[in-house]
């Protein structure tokens, strides 16, 4: 055996000295799929505000490719928005001809300024700008649901109990009431020539803006108005 190893040694240097090329090859393929990865990902989060870490990107075969330029196309699922774990594919073509189709496994992390509540917010409880805090939180499955300003939660009624340090979800608040149900109220109707009030009683609550259901008392038929104080409603001529 000790006779055969200076013969294997020198087999193994006239190898490197024959394909060192490949070597190198075989590195600048694998850091010219990550670029493309990454280019990928810039691309489909630009214009999101997001905070975009790649964690992880695991590439099989990317090795096996041939020398000289290739051009890669990324392909990811349509509904992939762009941050947790997929699976893709890198189409490597040379010449217009594809020569492998290289499946890479890959983790993003993405982190967006949202809403975080300081105290817990009891249900029913109004939300003032002293409850809040915006913080980069990562992006979770319910993140279209997140409030991402503070001047769209304060001055909102929590819906629900909402814990300490947790991110406020568009669903868990609602905008305060002006006018409730039951309660008494001016309907309004006007034109560029004509106003009309008569007064009528709300069968629904509402906030500014809001559309409520309210009964005319003079006629007695119920009707759609638009909340536009504590007060009064307005319908349309």
């Amino acid at each position: 055996m000790k006779h055969l190893l200076p013969n294997i040694i020198c087999l193994l240097l006239v190898a490197s000295n024959l394909f060192p090329s490949y070597c190198l090859s075989a590195a600048s393929r694998e850091q010219e799929v990550r670029e493309a990865v990454t280019a990928f990902v810039t691309t489909r989060t630009a214009g999101m505000g997001w905070d975009v870490r790649i964690r992880r990107i695991a590439i099989s075969d990317a090795l096996k490719l041939p020398e000289g330029i290739i051009d890669y196309e990324v392909v990811a699922p349509k509904q992939w928005e762009g941050w947790g774990n997929v699976s893709i594919a890198i189409i490597a073509r040379q010449n217009d001809k594809v020569l492998r189709n290289i499946p890479v496994r890959l983790e993003v992390e993405a982190l967006a300024g949202t809403v975080v509540t300081l105290r817990q917010i009891e249900h029913g409880t109004g939300i003032t700008a002293a409850d809040l805090v915006l913080q980069n939180r990562e992006i979770t499955q319910n993140s279209q649901l997140a409030a991402r300003t503070i001047e769209s939660v304060v001055g909102k009624n929590a819906r629900t109990t909402i814990r300490a340090n947790q991110p406020v979800r568009t669903d868990q608040i609602e905008k305060v009431p002006l006018i409730k149900s039951g309660q008494t109220v001016t309907i309004v109707a006007e034109n560029e020539v004509l106003k009309i009030s008569v007064s009528g009683i709300a069968h629904s609550s509402g906030a500014s803006g809001d559309i409520i259901r309210v009964q005319n008392l003079t006629s007695h038929k119920e009707i759609p108005a638009r909340v536009i104080d504590a007060t009064t409603v307005q319908v349309a001529l």
